[in-house]
């Protein structure tokens, strides 16, 4: 019995020491990490009392020079940028690729809009007024609707003539986004050499590429801007708000610049969503408006004491407001256009009919010019089961007119131009019937002319 006393007795001896040196380990550390907690900030120590009066009074300076000089992400100011600002990045070799590629770029997508398609502008001499007369030193900024991927540059070149386009050093500065445009080296290099400056989605309006462009504009360049960020994702038939970007190139450039705004239509035809290759033989239709005053949103900023962002926002809804006009008035002269080409494309319909009837008939039309008469069809008069060969004929060419049209219209639109309709089929006319098959000719140049 005494030996387990004794046992028990020494058990109890070291549980107790080991719960003591337990306790002395958690005291000591509690006390290291409160020490360690309580050291003092050396900003709060300056009301503390631990500093002289003349080391606290430096320090509340540095305080506050710290708290103003150092903006929070959702305050806005106005942030200066010089306009030499990333010249170290444009080399000479760079300024010599854009001097070769923009003017070669330029006039390829000027031919692809004129020539392979149809594009009416209405009010463009307000562009170009701008952009040639404008006073030295003056920033132009000109923004649109953004509806496909080749807004710029397909439908900026097709407002301007050849010989502007060959100015590569007066053409436009654009902004895209990094991830889409400088994606890899090589797309990099393409889209600087084209005069393109990237900007990175969701970094705000004071990143570097908002930087670049303001600098473009302090040195009198032109920059175009699309306002709503991104495409239209349902064709063009709305449009979104603009962003405060635009509003901070306009008001923190170190001269107003001059703003045209411009609206188009029938781009989403050209590009539609998905699409890899542009469409031809299609219709744009493009109007330009007025340059937008800013002169009251200034005035106001001094009066009134405005701030920052909402003087942003009160620029960015005002060229909103005018691109939502814009957009009204162009898509109202579009619907005329169209049914003008359909009543036009019906009267040619009907003169089509007639020549054709005096081509069977060995009748005169144009120039008093008449066809052979060893070549001439009798009776005159035109039945649908007269000839089945030639209505079926008829029907194959128009089948194949309908499949070629997309590349004949080439041709002929360019025949237009030199060619009246009257002299090509009074040419038709003076061929033999089986040897130019002067039916089919008349049927397709007609019905080409009508498209």
């Amino acid at each position: 019995m005494a030996v387990q006393r004794i046992e028990l007795g020494g058990g109890d001896l070291w549980k107790s020491k080991a719960k003591a040196l337990q306790l002395r380990l958690r005291d000591r550390f509690r006390v290291v990490v409160d020490r360690h907690r309580r050291r003092p900030h050396i900003f709060s120590a300056v009301s503390d009392g631990y500093f002289p009066s003349t080391v606290q009074r430096w320090l509340n300076h540095f305080r506050d020079f710290r708290r103003d000089s150092l903006h929070s992400p959702s305050a806005f100011y106005r942030k200066r940028v010089s306009k030499d600002f990333n010249a170290d990045d444009e080399s000479v070799i760079i300024r010599m690729v854009q001097s070769v590629a923009v003017p070669l770029i330029g006039n390829m997508c000027h031919v692809f809009m004129h020539g392979l398609n149809r594009v009416q502008v209405y009010g463009v001499e307000k562009l170009h007024d701008a952009l040639l007369h404008r006073p030295k030193n003056k920033p132009l900024l000109t923004v649109s609707n953004h509806v496909a991927s080749v807004d710029d540059p397909f439908l900026i070149a097709s407002l301007l003539p050849p010989s502007v386009l060959m100015d590569a050093q007066n053409l436009r500065w654009t902004l895209c986004a990094s991830d889409r445009c400088f994606k890899n080296p090589v797309s990099s290099a393409f889209f600087q050499s084209v005069k393109v400056l990237p900007v990175a989605r969701g970094e705000g309006i004071y990143q570097k590429g908002m930087d670049m462009a303001i600098a473009k504009l302090n040195s009198g360049s032109w920059v175009h801007i699309f306002p709503e960020g991104s495409r239209s994702r349902d064709g063009g038939k709305t449009m979104g708000s603009p962003k405060r970007g635009v509003g901070r190139l306009i008001l923190d450039a170190d001269t107003v610049p001059l703003v045209i705004p411009f609206v188009h239509t029938g781009m989403q035809e050209i590009m539609p969503l998905g699409a890899t290759l542009p469409r031809i033989g299609k219709r744009v239709t493009v109007l330009l408006g007025d340059p937008i005053q800013f002169d009251d949103i200034l005035d106001a900023e001094g009066a009134e004491n405005i701030s920052r962002g909402k003087m942003y926002d009160a620029v960015a809804s005002r060229i909103g407001h005018r691109l939502q006009q814009l957009k009204i008035q162009v898509e109202k002269l579009a619907l005329e256009q169209s049914v003008e080409f359909q009543q036009a494309a019906a009267g040619i319909t009907e003169r089509a009919a007639d020549m054709l009837q005096q081509v069977e008939c060995g009748g005169s039309f144009g120039a008093g010019i008449h066809v052979p008469t060893r070549d001439r069809v009798l009776p005159c008069e035109i039945r649908p089961s007269q000839d089945a060969t030639y209505q079926q004929e008829l029907r194959s060419s128009d089948r194949y007119f309908r499949i070629g049209f997309s590349y004949d219209s080439i041709i002929i639109s360019r025949m237009r131009g030199y060619m009246d309709s009257t002299e090509l089929l009074g040419f038709c006319s003076q061929r033999p019937v089986h040897e130019l098959q002067g039916k089919r000719i008349i049927l397709l140049v007609l019905e080409m002319e009508a498209r």
